[in-house]
């Protein structure tokens, strides 16, 4: 793939820390949004955990694990978390912004990037597009003959620092619930 990529590759994660500022100001968790909106985004880490396990970027077509379910699982993942946070907010409004910037913004990178991968791969790729929808997961899983069924890889995991994406959820989920109990 290209190094560096688009414009809005390379800025998606800092636009998104950008956008935390406004969130959490007008933000008004009560126990009942942070606990619905804590099992959505734990669910979104959950799904971001499980596919950085899976990818070999670059290397190899990531095809097993949710790879099988959906071409973007860690996208996927990133928007079961910002709608996690979405819910415990309290404020259905911010809603809005959330799916427009969301829409916005991974829709043209899995676009651009589903074009890098067909180039990188070729007709694996091609084939696996056909079967796998861009986002939203299918059923039942994909299944190739190329492709052995390759297990949950920690050092994967930890190659890609996902680990990062919880520690940001607990220090998030620390300032809305800081808010919860002390503004009202």
């Amino acid at each position: 793939m290209r190094r560096g990529g688009t414009w809005i590759q390379r800025w998606r994660v800092p636009l998104g820390f950008l956008c935390l500022i406004p969130f959490l100001w007008f933000a008004r968790p009560t126990l009942l949004t942070l606990l619905i909106g804590g099992f959505v985004a734990i669910l979104g880490l959950g799904v971001r955990a499980w596919a950085a396990g899976h990818i070999r970027k670059n290397d190899v077509l990531a095809t097993t694990g949710p790879y099988a379910y959906t071409r973007n699982p860690l996208y996927l993942g990133s928007f079961l978390l910002g709608a996690g946070f979405t819910i415990a907010s309290g404020q259905p409004l911010l809603a809005i912004p959330f799916l427009a910037l969301f829409v916005g913004i991974y829709f043209p990178v899995m676009r651009v990037e589903s074009r890098q991968l067909a180039e990188l791969f070729g007709e694996e790729y091609s084939d696996y597009a056909r079967a796998v929808p861009l986002f939203f997961p299918r059923l039942t899983p994909y299944r190739s003959e190329r492709v052995m069924d390759a297990k949950f890889d920690t050092s994967l995991y930890l190659r890609y620092r996902e680990y990062r994406a919880a520690l940001g959820l607990l220090v998030a989920w620390g300032v809305l619930a800081l808010k919860a109990v002390f503004v009202k």
